[in-house]
């Protein structure tokens, strides 16, 4: 039997940043909910995605940028390390599938257009 972690995200692009060989883009998705006046209040949570794959990487750099909806998907790894006498646990969200949705809204209206 195959075991595995894995993670979807549909959010929102913050920053994205190259560190070393890899691609770290911020997603921001949107968990919002009424208050007791029946206003919608925003509460985004933020997570941060790491692209390995070059191709990906090129992708992403020429078609992705803040704003964006995008859709990814991955492998989830737990790791630990000391600091300071601290035990520190870190979990890296490693991007396999990594989509521009609004590249695809936007292409669906041309085509409509068109």
């Amino acid at each position: 039997m195959r075991t595995f972690a894995e993670f979807q995200i549909i959010g929102r692009v913050g920053k994205v940043k190259e560190v070393g060989t890899t691609l770290r883009v911020s997603l921001a998705s949107e968990y919002g909910r009424k208050d007791n006046n029946g206003e919608f209040q925003s509460k985004p949570y933020w997570n941060e995605v790491t692209i390995f794959n070059e191709n990906v990487i090129k992708w992403a750099k020429d078609n992705v940028t803040a704003g964006d909806v995008v859709h990814a998907r991955g492998t989830m790894r737990q790791s630990s390390y000391e600091k300071d006498g601290q035990t520190v646990y870190d979990i890296t969200l490693a991007a396999n599938d990594f989509d521009n949705m609004t590249q695809a809204v936007k292409r669906s209206i041309e085509r409509q257009e068109g």
